[in-house]
């Protein structure tokens, strides 16, 4: 009892020592409060005036300002219209234009080319003054100087402004067709002026910048922009880059549909900024355009708003260093020992106990050393692991940005001995999984690789002091050493690549090939000669032999590399053997093509090259067959899984199962049938078309096939070529034009599909006679 009466006196105690600082925190806060409320009264009143008063005022303004200057603009677009519209209705434009040879008459052509400067140098706007005149036969384009239109999409852009129900418009469009993200603002008038039957027009493309400069007149502060569109939505222009289904210009749509007037101004709030809109309307010819102008009032009222947010800072700041205060006067004496149990709880709360501070930061203490016992534990069994997934991402090159420094003291961390010491990688590679007589099989290289992994570390502990052997599970690992900076190791190199070699071909049965890197003295060139060792092993001979390739010795012999001859003709004939459908030719054919591409010494990288090679001209192949290798192959990555494959068996077996096969099944199931039944649609079509301009190319797109296949077809089935058979159907109607009607002699040809002087020589070498004298003798007859 007389414990807890202590206890219980003991807290009072706490308490009334507890309440006593919190009152003298709370006056000193108190005190500080009222001292800042002035100035939050100050800045509150500051901002509302800020955010009210003043920008009412700033919209009145910017709302007249904006009207001034649309009605400048409405007369400079008016003054083009008229221009344009006299310009019509002249002489010059008459129907004259539509039958005149400008070659002949080039003074005529000239004259147009002065009128059509002198309208272009009439306004600061204008970018291009232009005159087309449309036709069957030749349009003509003056820009302004005269040119035939010869290119068909060119010729569609201009003839489209012929087909308006208007005789003047405004119009947006991009006259290069090559580049239809660029468009000009472009006023047309049809000519003659007043005609229902218009052949050409006038037109006035304005240049972007200029449109650009005439609209930011409109917009008085910086930052802001100006806008232009028509009702329908079909012109567009705007001073930034907010394109006309922006979120921007959709917020300013939403905002005058709000208002529900033709013209006014309101404020818009978009991403932290306030912006003042103006918008009205233009009168334009037989449309309406609707100009916005929005301009940034930030820029004004910002200092305003800073001088009252600093206000509230500092009233606010007031209010912190109270808090501050308050809390270093009643915390003070007690710092030392809450610093101490902050580091020691690492930010836990504090355990409700009745041990003391001193009691808890014994019981921490010695928990925090039991942790660090059990870690350290920890750290020396992981640490092979570390190390492995270190040097890992170091040879892969994933630690680039870090420096020398760095790399130098994190692998002191891993308890390598890196001062004073040069670096050597290997880069170790085995072949010849197909020749194991059934130990393993393809599929296996994980744990063939496994076991020769562990016969490298084994036998590097025995010649090296330092060592460390990744494996990357795919019949390849790399071993990077750690050698004394002036001492000798070739001899020690070329005892460990010897007997590795040994046991390899002793114990799994396999081919070993090492490519070792020229030594380097700084971590940071590790990644750099680990890719030129593997580099060097994809340059070993192709055969399944061991092989060690000293990158140092190679350096210092300036030893090159063979250049292996392509067998071409090996290729055309596989190729053909394959779109026959000759599939035991085709792989005979496929075998001496791997044989020669690998004959006497060729490297593996040359061998993988050609066999690519191959696979993509055999997909061009199939393509040309009127099969999409796509489809046929399911959408497998051919080339990857390709490039993955280093056996000479594997890479023949994998190319007849995964490529010939497939594709000689898919010859097989086409049938009979279904080619005729192509053919058959390529006669009707051609039936029905003779008279225009068909080829091979589109009457392949109309049946859906490519045309070698369509050309080929045609003449199994029909025994005729595809232009045989066209001109074929095309001379007989032109006899029987010729019989039986009137026609003159270029209209039977253009009722054919031909040019009158190219219909004479092939009815010439069809017949034997000119089509005149067919009528002739045939009326004779």
């Amino acid at each position: 009892m007389l414990k807890q009466m202590k206890s219980k006196l003991g807290n009072r105690k706490k308490n009334r020592n507890g309440r006593k600082g919190r009152f003298y925190r709370k006056s000193l806060i108190s005190i500080l409060i009222v001292a800042s409320i002035p100035g939050l009264i100050t800045g509150a009143v500051v901002y509302w005036m800020t955010g009210g008063k003043l920008e009412s005022e700033l919209l009145y303004l910017h709302n007249k300002q904006i009207e001034q200057r649309a009605r400048n603009i409405d007369a400079q677009l008016t003054n083009l219209e008229l221009m344009l519209s006299h310009w019509a209705f002249d002489t010059k434009f008459d129907y004259s234009l539509g039958s005149r040879n400008f070659i002949r008459d080039f003074e005529k052509a000239h004259d147009i080319t002065k009128t059509l400067l002198v309208m272009q140098g009439s306004n600061t706007m204008n970018k291009l003054v232009g005159l087309y005149l449309g036709g069957e036969e030749q349009p003509v384009l003056f820009d302004p100087e005269y040119a035939l239109l010869t290119s068909k999409s060119v010729k569609d852009i201009y003839e489209e402004l012929l087909h308006s129900d208007k005789v003047t418009y405004w119009t947006q469009k991009a006259f290069d067709y090559q580049r239809p993200a660029l468009k000009d603002l472009t006023l047309v008038h049809l000519i003659p002026g007043g005609s229902l039957k218009p052949f050409g027009a006038l037109l006035i493309r304005l240049d972007n910048e200029k449109v650009g400069d005439m609209l930011r007149t409109m917009t008085p502060y910086d930052g802001g922009q100006t806008l232009f569109m028509q009702d329908n939505g079909q012109l567009y222009a705007s001073t930034g880059e907010n394109a006309a289904d922006s979120p921007f210009v959709d917020a300013l749509k939403e905002g005058m549909a709000a208002s529900g007037s033709k013209q006014g101004s309101f404020f818009l709030e978009w991403k932290g900024s306030t912006y003042t809109v103006t918008y009205g309307k233009f009168s334009r010819i037989s449309d309406d355009w609707t100009y916005v102008s929005a301009s940034p009032i930030s820029s004004i009222t910002a200092p305003v708003v800073f001088i009252s947010k600093m206000i509230f800072a500092v009233s606010l700041s007031a209010l912190l260093l109270a808090a501050l205060l308050g809390w270093l006067a009643s915390r003070s004496i007690y710092s030392p020992v809450n610093r101490l149990m902050t580091v020691l709880l690492a930010g836990k709360a504090l355990p409700h106990a009745q041990d003391d501070e001193f009691s808890l930061i014994e019981r921490q203490w010695h928990n925090l050393n039991r942790e660090s016992t059990e870690l350290h534990s920890k750290l020396t069994e992981q640490l092979p692991y570390v190390k492995e997934s270190f040097l890992h991402q170091l040879l892969q090159g994933y630690l680039y940005a870090y420096s020398e420094e760095d790399l130098l003291g994190r692998m002191e961390r891993y308890k390598w001995e890196v001062n004073n010491r040069c670096f050597v990688v290997l880069y170790v590679q085995l072949t010849g999984i197909t020749s194991l007589e059934g130990k393993f099989k393809y599929g296996d290289e994980g744990l063939v690789t496994f076991a020769a992994v562990n016969m490298v570390e084994e036998l590097a502990a025995q010649y090296f002091e330092q060592s460390k052997t990744i494996n990357f599970h795919d019949l390849a690992a790399g071993l990077l050493l750690i050698m004394p900076k002036d001492a000798s190791y070739r001899e020690e190199l070329q005892a460990f690549s010897e007997e590795l070699t040994h046991a390899v071909n002793l114990i799994l049965k396999m081919r070993l090939t090492i490519a070792i890197s020229a030594p380097t003295s700084a971590i940071t060139n590790i990644p750099l000669a680990f890719e030129e060792a593997k580099h060097a092993a994809s340059q070993r001979d192709f055969e399944n032999e061991n092989q060690m390739i000293d990158m140092g010795q190679l350096h210092a012999n300036g030893e090159g590399i063979t250049e292996q001859q392509y067998p071409f003709s090996l290729e055309r004939e596989f190729i053909q053997a394959l779109r026959t459908g000759q599939g035991s030719d085709a792989y005979e054919l496929l075998h001496a093509f791997l044989e020669a591409l690998s004959y006497k010494g060729a490297k593996a990288v040359d061998v993988q090259q050609g066999m690519l090679h191959l696979l993509g001209s055999v997909q061009h192949a199939i393509m040309v067959s009127g099969i999409q290798p796509t489809r046929l192959f399911k959408c497998v990555n051919m080339y990857e899984q390709l490039s993955q494959i280093r056996e000479p068996q594997l890479i023949l077996t994998w190319f007849q199962e995964r490529v010939c096969l497939p594709f000689l099944e898919e010859l097989g199931s086409r049938s009979d049938s279904q080619v005729k039944r192509l053919i058959e649609q390529a006669m009707i079509y051609l039936q029905q078309n003779y008279m225009n301009d068909i080829s091979l190319d589109n009457c392949a797109d109309f049946i859906g096939t490519n045309p070698f296949f369509l050309s080929k077809s045609f003449k199994q089935v029909t025994g005729k070529n595809f232009i045989d058979y066209l001109t074929g159907l095309r001379m007989d109607k032109a006899k029987e034009l010729l019989r039986e009607s009137g026609l003159k002699i270029n209209d039977v040809a253009e009722q054919v599909g031909y040019q009158h002087s190219y219909f004479n020589r092939i009815f010439k070498k069809s017949e034997g006679m000119t089509p005149s004298r067919y009528r002739e003798l045939s009326q004779a007859e």
